[in-house]
C-alpha cells in the first residue's frame, strides 16, 4: 500500500509550561515595555540579554524586535551608509538583502557552492569591493570559518553573521555568531526558539554594542541593560546615534528564557530527525546529499538535497508527487518567489550579474523543514516517500 504522510510541516511544539507561566506573570503585572519596571525589578528583556550573552560567551547582547532588525542594526552600528556596497550570499532569505536595502546600501552577491555555503573563491575576488560582509549561514550550513575570517581580516572587511539558522551550531567548537564582529539571531516561530518574532544581537565590541542599544530605542535608559557596556561608552555616542525603535518586549523575552535553557537538548532532537531523513535519502539515484564537514556542529531544523541538472518540469513533478503523499518540499530554483523561497535575481531592487556556477546549484536546491513535532518514524516515512518519488521521476 502506498504510504501517505499526514503530519504538518508548519506546526511547532507547544511552548513549555515554564514559558507559559512566565508569560502569564508578565500579563498579570502588565509591564510589557522593556523599560517599564518597578524599583529593584530586573526586567525580563534585560535578564534574557544577560543570560544569552553568557550562553554565547559574549560580552554584550541586545534583544530586538526581529532577526531582520538585528541585521539592519548591525549594519548601522558598523557605519554602513546609503550607497555603500555590502557583500552577501546569493543563496539566502529575503530579509538579508532586505536589511541591506533598509539602510540604503547596495548588495554585492557572492556565489554558492554545492555544499550550500558561500563560495570562498568568489568571495576572495570581491573582497576589495566592500568593507562589510553580511555572511548568511543559510539553512544552517557553515563554511570554513577559519579561512573566511583569515581572508576578511587580511582585507580589512568587517563580518556580520546572520545566524538565523545556526543558533546552537558551531565551527570547530566555536559557537556560530562568535567569529565575526556581530552575530545576529532570529527568534521567529520557525527558528530554534519561538517568540513569534524577535531577534538577538551579540558582540564583544563595546562601541558597537552601545550604538546598537541606542539604535534600538533605549531613550537614554541604557543603565537598565544587564549585558551592555558601561555608561562612559554611551556618553561618547549618545548624541550622534539615532533612535530607530525596534525593542523586544518583556512578554516575548519571558517566553524565550526557558526555551534557551533547553536549546542544547532541542538541537539533539533536531539532529536525530535530520539523521533519519539523511540516512533514508542516501543512495537515491539522481539525488545529491549535502555533506557536512567534520568541523561543523550543525542544527538539523531543516534539510536540503540537490537535484542537480534536472529540468524544471522534472523537479515540479517530484514536488507535486511528494505533495500528493503529504510531504511538503520547497524549491529555491523556481522562476518566481514562492513563500520563503527566492534567489538573488528575485531581489530586483539591486543590480546583479549572472553567476552561472551558482545558478546551477540554486536551480537544484530542494528544502524541507524538520519540525520537532515529527517522530523518528515520521522522518523515516518521509525519506521513503521522497526516495520513491525522486526515483520514479529519475527513472522515467
Amino acid at each position: 500500500m502506498t504510504e501517505t504522510f499526514t503530519g504538518n510541516f508548519t506546526q511547532q511544539e507547544p511552548l513549555p509550561d515554564d514559558a507559559i507561566e512566565a508569560a502569564l506573570a508578565v500579563l498579570r503585572h502588565g509591564r510589557l515595555h522593556r523599560y517599564n519596571v518597578v524599583p529593584g525589578e530586573l526586567g525580563e528583556t534585560a535578564l534574557l540579554e544577560q543570560e544569552f550573552a553568557a550562553q554565547m560567551g559574549a560580552k554584550y547582547c541586545l534583544a530586538v524586535s526581529s532577526g531582520g532588525y538585528a541585521l539592519a542594526t548591525a549594519l548601522r552600528a558598523v557605519g554602513v551608509q546609503p550607497g555603500d556596497p555590502v557583500l552577501t550570499n546569493a543563496f539566502t532569505l529575503a530579509p538579508v538583502p532586505g536589511s541591506i536595502a533598509s539602510v540604503g546600501a547596495r548588495a554585492i552577491f557572492v556565489g554558492v557552492t554545492e555544499n550550500l555555503t558561500i563560495d570562498l573563491e568568489d568571495l576572495e575576488g570581491k573582497l576589495d569591493q566592500a568593507r562589510v560582509l553580511m555572511l548568511s549561514h543559510m539553512r544552517g550550513h557553515l563554511c570554513d570559518m577559519d579561512r573566511l575570517m583569515q581572508m576578511c581580516d587580511a582585507a580589512g572587511v568587517i563580518v556580520i553573521e546572520d545566524c538565523a539558522h545556526t543558533m546552537g551550531a558551531a565551527w570547530r567548537g566555536q559557537l556560530s555568531g562568535r567569529q565575526g564582529a556581530i552575530g545576529c539571531y532570529s527568534c521567529q516561530t520557525y527558528k530554534h526558539v519561538n517568540s513569534g518574532e524577535g531577534g538577538l544581537l551579540v558582540t564583544d565590541d563595546a562601541e558597537l554594542a552601545a550604538k546598537a542599544t541606542m539604535l534600538s530605542g533605549s531613550y537614554m535608559l541604557y543603565e537598565r541593560h544587564l549585558a551592555a557596556p558601561g555608561p562612559e561608552v554611551f556618553e561618547r555616542i549618545k548624541y550622534t546615534t539615532p533612535n530607530v525603535s525596534g525593542r523586544m518586549d518583556n512578554l516575548r523575552a519571558a517566553i524565550l528564557r526557558p526555551q534557551l535553557r533547553e536549546l542544547d537538548r532541542q538541537v539533539e532532537r533536531w539532529n536525530e530527525r535530520y539523521s533519519e531523513i539523511e540516512t533514508g535519502l542516501r543512495g537515491t539515484p539522481g539525488l545529491t546529499i549535502v555533506e557536512r564537514p567534520e568541523e561543523e556542529t550543525y542544527v538539523g531544523s531543516s534539510i536540503q538535497f540537490l537535484l542537480l541538472d534536472w529540468s524544471p518540469e522534472q523537479i515540479a513533478d517530484v514536488i507535486g508527487r511528494c505533495a500528493a503523499r503529504g510531504v511538503e518540499i520547497k524549491w529555491f530554483g523556481g522562476a518566481e518567489p514562492t513563500g520563503f523561497t527566492s534567489r538573488y535575481d528575485s531581489w530586483r531592487y539591486f543590480e546583479s550579474e549572472r553567476m552561472p556556477v551558482s545558478d546551477r546549484v540554486l536551480a537544484g536546491i530542494m528544502d524541507m523543514r524538520v519540525p520537532l513535532t515529527f517522530s523518528l518514524e515520521d522522518c523515516r516515512m518521509i525519506a521513503r516517500i521522497i526516495r520513491a518519488e525522486v526515483g520514479a521521476v529519475y527513472q522515467s
